[in-house]
């Protein structure tokens, strides 16, 4: 699955799709791989499986693998 990112927002959020990628906000910055985190956590949890960043460890982009 892609998505994108946008970083430091109230809340963590899935706001759209954008041509078959997830658009989705952030409440963590981008320091310290604590977005990263919170992708993991959030989507682990919305999808009741383990997830794992395959693509886009630096970037808004990203791919994720899940199961």
């Amino acid at each position: 699955m892609e998505i994108i990112v946008h970083t430091n927002k109230k809340k963590t959020e899935i706001i759209g799709k954008k041509e078959d990628k997830i658009i989705i906000n952030i409440k963590a910055k981008p320091e310290n791989n604590e977005a990263n985190k919170e992708i993991i956590k959030f989507f682990s949890k919305y999808y009741q499986k383990p997830v794992k960043i395959v693509r886009g460890l630096k970037s808004n982009k990203k791919m994720l693998k899940i199961g």
